[in-house]
C-alpha cells in the first residue's frame, strides 16, 4: 500500500468519524430539546395539579360547612 493510498484511507476514516460526530451532536441537541420540553410540560402539569388540589380542598370545606348547617337544621 502506497503512502497516497494510506492517506486516502485515513482521509476516508476521518470523514466518516466527522460525520458520526455531527450525527451524535445533532441527536444530543434533539434529546436536550425533548428534555427541555418535558420539563416545561411537567412544570405546567404540577401547576395545574396544584390548582386542582386547591379546588378540591375548597369543595371539601364547602361540603363540610353544608353538612354542619344541615345537622343544625335537623336539630
Amino acid at each position: 500500500m502506497t503512502i497516497d493510498e494510506r492517506l486516502e484511507k485515513l482521509t476516508e476514516r476521518h470523514e466518516a468519524l466527522a460525520q458520526t460526530v455531527e450525527l451524535l451532536v445533532a441527536e444530543n441537541r434533539h434529546v436536550a430539546e425533548q428534555n427541555r420540553q418535558a420539563a416545561e410540560e411537567n412544570r405546567q402539569r404540577d401547576r395545574r395539579m396544584g390548582e386542582i388540589m386547591e379546588a378540591v380542598s375548597s369543595l371539601a370545606r364547602i361540603a363540610e360547612i353544608h353538612e354542619q348547617r344541615i345537622e343544625r337544621l335537623e336539630e
